[in-house]
């Protein structure tokens, strides 16, 4: 056997331990299945948590790192399923192999791409919940603006305000008609 990066060679035979260097050979529904976690039951998942993580007492991780260990379980279940159907005449043994040496050489790969996919789906989530708040305060304020007893109130509020500047304004610039900046240079030669 040879390890080249993502590439077991066993007899002769290129077994890819990368998922996603199958995606040429996928069609959009299995290439769907692969990429997007919740695909697997949890009970399978459950099952093989050992199988992939004996090191981690899951009782103590928090709900995030389970959710991001359980989406790695399940892209290593949904990785050996598609190695499973593009190499059929491997034996138990060279199986078992693949197997190893896919956890081995993926397992920090698959944790970052679940740690991303999640990632990107909250900043998704937190978008599309910022702008339903920003279309929904738009929606109230022009509900506002739209209704009659605001109508109502804007044009003397208006009124208002247009007297009260226009009356300022004749307060202040009368009063301050003569500026003793550009009073006559007699003053200055003394």
């Amino acid at each position: 056997m040879v390890l080249q990066q993502d590439i077991i060679k066993i007899d002769r035979k290129k077994i890819f331990i990368n998922p996603f260097l199958y995606s040429r050979k996928l069609d959009e529904k299995t290439n769907r299945w692969l990429r997007k976690p919740g695909q697997i039951s949890l009970s399978i998942i459950d099952i093989n948590r050992n199988r992939f993580y004996p090191e981690i007492n899951w009782e103590v991780l928090s709900l995030n790192d389970k959710l991001f260990k359980d989406s790695t379980i399940e892209l290593f279940l949904k990785t050996i399923e598609i190695i499973k159907t593009f190499n059929p005449e491997l034996n138990s043994e060279q199986f078992s192999e693949v197997e190893r040496l896919l956890v081995y050489h993926k397992k920090i790969f698959f944790e970052k791409w679940s740690k991303k996919y999640f990632i990107k789906k909250d900043r998704l989530l937190s978008n599309q919940q910022r702008k339903l708040e920003r279309a929904d305060f738009i929606n109230k304020w022009q509900k506002w603006v739209n209704s009659k007893e605001t109508k109502k109130l804007i044009i003397p509020f208006f009124v208002i305000i247009l007297i009260s500047i226009l009356i300022g304004w004749f307060l202040g610039i009368s009063k301050n008609s003569c500026n003793p900046y550009f009073e006559s240079n007699s003053i200055n030669k003394l």
